[in-house]
């Protein structure tokens, strides 16, 4: 199944062409240069810039193999969560291009792609996908999202825990733009971490006396750190990648409370797999513990194979789309995704 996905859920304009659960192309243009001096993004730039670049994108996506959708077999949009006037550059070309060329239209979650896209591969490997990971404990962290949950199987899943507020990467963005590294700034703050220590300053973990750990929260740990940040009088540069540390390292260790405690509720002996996705699994500090703990507790990693497969993309989209629909014929397919008016944004969509 050659599917074209789109995705605009935020400040990314994505395109990407996936074979089954395999990546053709997966391209990417970022907006954070545009939306870094007003320190988060600005949703009416963010449309803006979609609309401008959307069709470049999508061309350069498709390539000479697929220019003019040769050997396309559906399109796949994300139409939630996310900034809903972004959300609705995405949603109107895929409605545009799935009626132009008579394809069926899928919509796709975006939280459900980052918890399935450790399962993509690149275009050079040729393995089916194993299903017979699940059930499995799947976990997103992302600028907007945390969450931990037990895939039961594709598209059946249960919410374990989930924010209450702050998502992880919101957080490590707002400690970042607080230690003056502008936005977006959890990548700067994972480099000036690495040079730090907690030695120095300390920092309440989350939520750390929850009896029944199924939240996670950081807008205490953010109070915190900006009192702690203030107390010290003219940071120094090794002040600076201490904080960041110290800042890292409680939020890190929020997420491991909450796993451990989650894993243990709900042993059981069939659940061998941790899949995780969403934009921090970039940060190499968080997948060295989420390691450490899965051996712990004899559970396999599954990441993104590549960086550009864990932030937002196109390519997970495609390959959620895939997933949800495999055992469908393409004119199964049409049958079931033939309503294009039935496809909209949804902002607050939950998974």
């Amino acid at each position: 199944m050659n599917i074209l996905a789109i995705d605009t859920s935020c400040d990314e304009t994505a395109v990407a062409v996936t074979r089954n659960v395999q990546v053709d192309s997966n391209i990417i243009w970022s907006q954070a240069s545009l939306h870094a001096k007003f320190g988060g993004v600005m949703p009416s730039l963010a449309q803006r810039a979609h609309e401008e670049r959307i069709d470049w994108v999508l061309k350069k996506a498709l390539g000479t193999k697929h220019k003019n959708l040769k050997g396309i077999d559906a399109i796949a949009v994300t139409v939630g969560p996310g900034l809903s006037i972004a959300l609705g550059v995405g949603v109107n070309k895929a409605k545009e291009l799935g009626k132009k060329h008579s394809l069926p239209l899928i919509p796709v979650n975006h939280v459900e792609a980052h918890l399935l896209s450790p399962l993509g591969k690149s275009k050079n490997k040729k393995e089916r996908v194993n299903l017979d990971l699940f059930p499995s404990f799947g976990l997103v962290l992302s600028g907007g999202t945390t969450l931990l949950c037990l895939i039961k199987n594709i598209g059946n899943y249960e919410i374990l825990a989930e924010s209450v507020d702050d998502a992880l990467g919101e957080a490590l963005d707002k400690a970042a733009r607080q230690l003056g590294f502008g936005y977006p700034g959890a990548e700067i703050l994972e480099k000036f971490a690495k040079r730090g220590s907690n030695d120095r300053f300390t920092l309440p973990i989350p939520l750390i006396g929850d009896s029944d750990k199924n939240r996670f929260s950081y807008s205490g740990l953010k109070s915190a750190f900006v009192r702690l940040y203030e107390s010290v009088n003219n940071p120094n540069k090794e002040d600076i990648e201490n904080l960041a540390h110290t800042f890292q390292h409680a939020a890190f260790k929020h997420i491991e409370k909450v796993l451990e405690y989650q894993i243990e509720k709900n042993d059981a002996p069939e659940i061998k797999n941790l899949l995780f996705g969403g934009g921090v699994s970039n940060n190499v500090e968080i997948r060295k513990m989420l390691r450490a703990l899965c051996k712990r507790y004899n559970l396999k990693l599954h990441i993104p194979y590549s960086k550009k497969l864990m932030g937002d993309n196109a390519a997970m989209i495609g390959i959620t789309a895939f997933l949800k629909n495999r055992d469908l014929s393409r004119d199964e397919l049409l049958k079931k995704y033939s309503d294009y008016s039935s496809v909209d944004r949804n902002p607050k969509l939950n998974i």
